[in-house]
């Protein structure tokens, strides 16, 4: 039954991420198509970003007092709806609509996988899961994207069609195959929807350690945002080449997401997210500068296998600060996620038509990730000490 969850999960994730994903290397074909700027551009990618954050500080602790398993149903299906309609967009307005209630949709499921995994996985493999799981957004842009920008060479909207007849599908095996999986919740407790967000945030180690998750996501999206954009600029490509390209960021990232655990087990988890946020700090502002498209398809992989190994660390260190509202910290983590993707693009968008320079948008994320670093720091909550006190415990 293990076995059987994490690959709906793996699928889950691959089929929402690669929905999430799509749009950077469309960004050039629909910009031109619906006639707007590069900074307008970006809002495709944020208004997803922005429907997903808004919901999911209600779908996670609504799903905290709910079985998981129906809540995650109605949210695959309603974005197998609203995904199907990006593919009927007739301008930049309605698919700005389309998509933001493919991000609403998206809110009520991608945190229901992120929670659930820690009730059905025993103790000592909850990272393996976050890992798996973490392989599917890997996947979707390993395979998805190459494959998302095979089908748009004939038309931008066959990409969405195909994903929306995935989705329905797996929609459907979800009945028989997902276990049920009921709220742990007491009958009568946290009546208010907000309330878990003031138990979970009552504490300066959350604060801190979700805030160093939201500034690591600004920086990482404002890159990947415009990554199709730059690819475009200057080096021509189409948006099949950029498709391919990204195929080299999605190996990256499904390496470090299957072989993270064992390096935060054999080194510590502080030490992988130090390690590796100071690394990406260096390699990003470096991707921006080379010129070669080879060695950028290199440091592509290397920079995401390091993003892989970050993504479901952090996501458990976050889930380790409570065991009864995980529904709620999925929400949060999504939440801010999408919310710094929102920012991210569109900070990035403005930064780069006004500079024209993609190692702009590079030097910003490598702040971010400084930054970041900084706060889990402060946070102690991937301290070594706090490691040693959860084991005891």
């Amino acid at each position: 039954m293990q076995k059987t969850s994490l690959t709906l999960f793996f699928l889950i994730m691959f089929i929402v991420g690669t929905d999430t994903f799509l749009i950077s290397p469309l960004l050039p074909v629909l910009r031109e198509d619906f006639g707007v700027s590069t900074a307008l551009s970006g809002w495709m990618v944020s208004a997803y970003a922005l429907g997903y954050a808004l919901f999911a500080l209600i779908a996670g602790p609504l799903s905290d007092r709910l079985n998981r398993k129906p809540v995650m149903i109605a949210g695959m299906l309603a974005f197998t709806l609203s995904t199907a309609l990006c593919a009927t967009a007739s301008g930049f307005w309605s698919m700005l609509l389309f998509r933001f209630l493919a991000g609403v949709s998206a809110a009520f499921v991608t945190p229901q996988v992120w929670a659930s995994i820690p009730i059905l996985l025993p103790k000592e493999r909850i990272l393996q899961g976050m890992g798996i799981a973490t392989a599917g957004l890997s996947c979707a842009q390993l395979l998805g994207l190459p494959l998302g920008g095979f089908f748009a060479v004939h038309s931008w909207k066959t990409p969405f069609l195909v994903i929306a007849g995935f989705s329905l599908l797996l929609s459907l095996l979800l009945f028989p195959l997902l276990p049920s999986i009921p709220s742990r919740l007491e009958k009568g407790t946290a009546s208010n929807l907000l309330k878990p967000y003031g138990s979970l945030l009552s504490s300066k180690t959350a604060i801190l350690a979700f805030s160093a998750y939201f500034v690591f996501q600004i920086g990482n999206f404002a890159v990947f945002s415009f990554l199709g954009s730059w690819l475009s600029k200057s080096f021509g490509l189409g948006v099949s080449h950029i498709g391919q390209v990204m195929l080299f960021l999605g190996l990256g990232n499904l390496l470090g997401s299957l072989f993270g655990s064992r390096l935060s087990g054999r080194f510590g988890r502080y030490t992988v997210l130090a390690g590796g946020m100071l690394m990406n700090a260096l390699l990003f502002p470096l991707l921006a500068v080379t010129g070669n498209l080879g060695v950028i398809q290199a440091e592509l992989v290397l920079i995401y296998a390091i993003g892989g190994m970050l993504f479901p660390l952090m996501v458990s260190i976050l889930q380790s600060l409570t065991v009864n509202a995980r529904g709620t910290v999925s929400a949060l983590t999504n939440t801010l996620m999408y919310l710094g993707t929102t920012i991210g693009a569109a900070a990035a968008g403005a930064m780069y038509q006004s500079t024209g320079m993609f190692l702009s948008v590079a030097i910003v994320t490598a702040c971010c990730l400084i930054l970041s670093l900084w706060l889990f720091y402060r946070s102690s909550a991937a301290a070594p000490a706090r490691i040693q006190s959860e084991k005891a415990g």
